[in-house]
């Protein structure tokens, strides 16, 4: 389900972008790059997630 909403949200092809790569490092760059949004979202969360847990326990 996670895969389906980040392919909705990213328009652009990394399957074609690939294939036109210049070498194998241009397609690691790829790889990582479509990846950093939803690591920064999924640490966003857990960021959330920790400050509440954490304001409960104190009361």
């Amino acid at each position: 389900m996670m895969f389906a909403i980040i392919n909705l949200i990213q328009e652009v092809d990394i399957n074609e972008k690939i294939k036109e790569a210049p070498d194998g490092s241009y397609e690691i760059g790829i790889f990582i790059g479509s990846f950093i949004p939803f690591v920064v979202l999924v640490l966003i969360a857990y960021m959330i997630y920790r400050y509440n847990k954490n304001r409960i326990n104190k009361d």
